[in-house]
C-alpha cells in the first residue's frame, strides 16, 4: 500500500480519516499469568471500539479470526533486544480526533489503560502515533511503524502527532473540543454498559 500524506500541498482532502497505531511491550509472553488481564480484556476492547461513535475500522491479525490484516504485521525498532518477535500493537481508523479520544480515555478502554502498568514495561518511545489519511486509503502496519519511529525521532508534526500536540488534515495546530469529547463518551457509554460491567469482573 502507498502511504497518503494528508498535508501534502497544504490542502485538506475530502473525507480525511484519522489513523492511530500503538505499540507496547509486555512484561512476559501472552501465556504469562502477569498479562492475563490484558489478554482477557482484548475482545471487549475490540467490541467497544466497534460500537463507538466515529469508528471506521481496524486491522486484524493474520491467523486470528476477525477482520483481515492490513498487510504483513511488522514492528518498530523498539522491539529489538526485547527477546520478543511480536508485541501488542493495533492499527485503526477513526472519523476525527474527538471520537478517538472519547473511546480511548473512557469506558472499557479506559479500564485497560488504568491497569496497563501491570502488563507493560515503561516505554522509552511514544506509545502511539496519529496521522491523517485520505478517505480511501487504508494504512498498513509498515506505515504505522514508520510514523511511530518518525514521531520518536523528530517530535510531533502534521506527519506524526499525539493527542497532546494534534494537527488538522491541513497541517495546522488543532485545539481538541473537550466538550464534544465528553458528549461522545457519554453516548458511547450508553451502548457499552454490558461490556464495562464484564471487564470490571476480570482479573488485573
Amino acid at each position: 500500500m502507498t502511504s497518503t500524506d494528508m498535508t501534502a500541498g497544504g490542502s485538506r482532502l475530502a473525507g480525511a480519516r484519522l489513523a492511530i497505531y500503538n505499540f507496547g511491550l509486555h512484561v512476559g509472553p501472552e501465556d504469562d499469568p502477569r498479562v492475563e488481564g490484558f489478554v482477557s480484556r482484548e475482545p471487549a476492547n475490540f467490541e467497544a471500539a466497534s460500537r463507538a461513535s466515529g469508528f471506521v475500522g481496524r486491522s486484524g491479525y493474520r491467523g486470528v479470526p476477525g477482520p483481515r490484516s492490513w498487510g504483513i504485521q511488522v514492528f518498530p525498532r523498539f522491539i529489538d533486544g526485547s527477546g520478543f518477535d511480536s508485541a501488542p500493537s493495533s492499527l485503526s481508523l477513526w472519523a476525527d480526533i474527538e471520537s478517538l479520544m472519547a473511546f480511548s480515555y473512557n469506558g472499557v478502554h479506559a479500564d485497560a489503560l488504568k491497569h496497563g502498568r501491570n502488563w507493560n514495561i515503561k516505554p522509552s518511545w511514544p506509545p502511539l502515533v496519529l496521522w491523517w489519511v485520505a478517505e480511501r486509503h487504508v494504512p498498513d502496519w509498515s506505515e504505522g511503524v514508520e510514523r511511530l519511529e518518525y514521531l520518536h525521532d523528530y517530535g510531533a508534526s502534521p506527519r506524526a502527532f499525539t493527542f497532546k500536540e494534534p494537527f488538522t488534515p491541513d497541517g495546522e495546530a488543532y485545539v481538541i473540543d473537550r466538550d464534544r469529547v465528553r458528549r461522545i463518551a457519554d453516548d458511547n457509554g450508553k451502548g457499552q454498559e454490558d461490556l464495562l460491567a464484564h471487564v470490571l469482573t476480570l482479573k488485573v
